[in-house]
This record gives C-alpha cells, structure tokens and sequence, in this order.
C-alpha cells in the first residue's frame, strides 16, 4: 500500500516525496479515509505512530485555498508540541503554487505582533495552544467561526495539564457542523463527558502497537530496598556509560533535589519540569543538542512535550503514579531500531504496581549492580508475595 491510493493533491504528494514517505504507517492506512471521508474520529494511538500526518494530510486536502477564512484549529497541549505540527504543516503549504497560511499560536510569543497580522488576513489553518488561540478569538481578532474541522492532539495530556475547559470554549466558538477529531495516547475516564458533547457518532479506533515496549529496550529492574536513592542512582550513572540519559522523577521537587546531587556530584545534568521559564527551557534543550549534558532530570508532563533524539539511557526513578507514563518514559530510548536500556527502581511496596504493568505484556528482568558492573539477580520477594497473593485470590 501506498500513499498514492489516497489521491492527493499534488503538491501535498511532493510534500511527501520530499520526506520520502512512501507508505503510510498502520494508524496513517487505517484513518485517513476515514478523515477524508468527513467523520468525526477518536484516534488512540501512541507517539510515534504518525498521527501527525493523519490529521494534517486530509485537511490539506480538503483546504479551498483561495478562501480567506480560517478553515482548520489544531491544539496541542504544548509549545513544543504545538511548533512540531506547526512545522510539519509549514513543509507541505511549502509545495503549493498558491499561499497557504499557517499560523503558530503559543504562549511566550509576540501577541501585539500576531493581532496585527491578523487584521490584514486570517490564517487557513490555525496550531497552537489552547491558552493563546482562546486568548486571540475571545478578544475577535481570530475568526474561527467558519471553521470545517477541530483537531485536539494529545487530549490525555491536555486533560492532565489542566487545558480541557480552554479547549472547550474553543470549541464553543466554533460550527456545529464541522469535524471534530481528537487523538490521545489513552482515552482516561475524564475524557468522556468531552468526547459525548462535541463528537456526533464517532468512529473509535484503537491502534494497537505490535510490542507495548520495542524490542531494541533491555528493560531491567533494580530493587531500592535499605539503599539512599540518590547514592544508587549516582552508582547507576557509573556503570551505564550513556550518550544521554534521562532520569524521570515524579515531582517537581524530587527533579530539583536529584538535579541538585547529581550536579554535586561533577556529572552534566540538565532539569526539565513545569516551573522552569519558556526562555530556560528553550536555551536547555538547545544545549541538550550540543551534547552538552550527558544526564537529563525530568517531569512526565513537561518531557511529553519535548523531542529529544539520542537517549541511549531511561532511569525511572520510581515507577510512575499514572501508569500510563511508563510506556512514554521507557520508549524514549530503543527508537529508530538502535539499542536502548530502561532502568526502573522499585520497592517492595510497588510490586502490585510492576504486576500491573507485567499484565500489559511489559517484561522486565531483575538486576543488580554488583563489582562495577549490572548482573542478573533473583527477585524471591517479589515472586513470593506475588504468588501467595495468588494463592489467596484462588482461594477465594
């Protein structure tokens, strides 16, 4: 199968040939038919499976690029986020005779500056975060109200970063007609109320990856048990050896607490969470890809937001409160087939945690640090509290 099935435009097909993209993923062949064929679509399906491009091929499709008004809103629950879209749709307006405006709305920009491009013309297709884009249609200098299709990226993330009822009012503003699609990693219980106001009939689709976790990851699990965690973690960065590490934490607090000892430590140590400044984050990342730091410390939410290419290394520092992220941690390394190592610091009290994670089909093999270097170990509490809870569950 191939993209030309589809039928595109032609300068949306040498948009394509220009990223040599000649077959489209699984989630690409399931769902783009049916956004072209004008339904409404929930997509849940993980980073990386080329969700970007379902969405924005259709509605360049469909685009009258001779109008003047805005005929696509696509929010993403980041800046970053939001700007790799932005840049995804700018290469393919880039292929087309006639202009097509795209615009990036996201906080920590120049609005005077964006309210005044607005009053001589309207984008055609509208990115950006939810904040921003409210903040230009709630004072009218953007016009979404002819507006044919809605695209929410990453929904789960916006939900737990807290810019749902943002979206709603964008969604407010907007016809009742149009196509609503939204596309999440996991579709959480909270969601629902959103998804059964807006969306009319959607199609639900569920794109299963072949492995929750991809082969390449060797996913091991180091027990914490009477250790100070942050003399293990600083062990584990002595034996591993990395490219570039990232090391996630749980809390803010806990980023800046290990941040800070690791640093102590004489080891290159970056930190990314929620309270660090657009401007800081923006000149860290930048030195992320200087190679200037070998260690990452993270936050789930803030890291969602980011690409980061190269990380040989996943330290989870504990296991994450919502599940989910595991799955989004770990495969920050293994990508592009290259080998990859996901380490996950456990304590007896997660075991009902790690069986969870066991159910989902993830592996994990026992290790310890042992003279200088990582060997394989036998778990025998984690086993035996494991299968008396069995014993107990048959029983009764």
């Amino acid at each position: 199968m191939s993209f030309t099935q589809f039928k595109f435009k032609k300068y949306i097909e040498k948009a394509l040939e220009e990223l040599k993209f000649t077959t489209p993923t699984e989630v690409q062949e399931k769902l783009i038919p049916i956004v072209l064929a004008g339904r409404d679509l929930v997509g849940e399906s993980k980073t990386g499976s080329g969700k970007t491009h379902t969405f924005l091929l259709p509605i360049f499709q469909q685009l009258d690029e001779e109008s003047d008004s805005v005929q696509a809103v696509i929010t993403a629950p980041s800046r970053e986020l939001a700007t790799q879209i932005y840049q995804a749709a700018r290469q393919i307006a880039a292929h087309s005779d006639v202009e097509i405006r795209v615009a990036n709305y996201v906080g920590g920009t120049d609005k005077a500056r964006q309210i005044d491009k607005l009053a001589s013309n309207q984008p055609h297709i509208v990115i950006g975060t939810p904040g921003r884009i409210y903040d230009l249609v709630k004072s009218g200098d953007l016009a979404i109200h002819k507006a044919k299709t809605f695209v929410v990226d990453e929904a789960d993330m916006t939900l737990d970063m807290g810019f749902l009822e943002t979206v709603d009012k964008i969604a407010g503003s907007l016809p009742k007609d149009l196509q609503f699609m939204v596309f999440s990693a996991t579709i959480p219980q909270k969601l629902q109320p959103f998804l059964k106001k807006y969306l009319s009939n959607p199609v639900m689709e569920k794109i299963k990856t072949k492995t929750v976790i991809s082969d390449t990851i060797d996913n091991w699990l180091i027990s914490t048990k009477g250790r100070d965690k942050n003399a293990q973690i600083y062990e584990l960065t002595q034996v591993m050896q990395p490219y570039l590490a990232m090391i996630f934490v749980n809390t803010k607090s806990r980023a800046d607490e290990l941040h800070a000892y690791l640093t102590a430590q004489g080891l290159k140590v970056a930190k990314i969470h929620g309270d660090i400044a657009p401007r800081e984050r923006k000149r860290i990342m930048n030195q992320v890809k200087n190679l200037d730091f070998e260690y990452i410390v993270a936050t789930d939410l803030a890291a969602r937001g980011i690409d980061i290419e190269g990380v040989s290394h996943v330290i989870n520092d504990a296991i994450p409160q919502d599940l989910s992220f595991f799955v989004h941690r770990v495969g920050r390394t293994g990508r592009n087939g290259l080998p990859g190592t996901a380490i996950t610091l456990y304590q007896p009290s997660d075991d009902s945690d790690i069986r969870e994670l066991e159910k989902l089909g993830i592996k994990f093999v026992p290790k310890v640090v042992k003279d200088g270097e990582f060997q394989d170990t036998y778990d025998r509490d984690r086993r035996a509290n494991r299968e008396k809870k069995q014993e107990n569950s048959i029983s009764k």
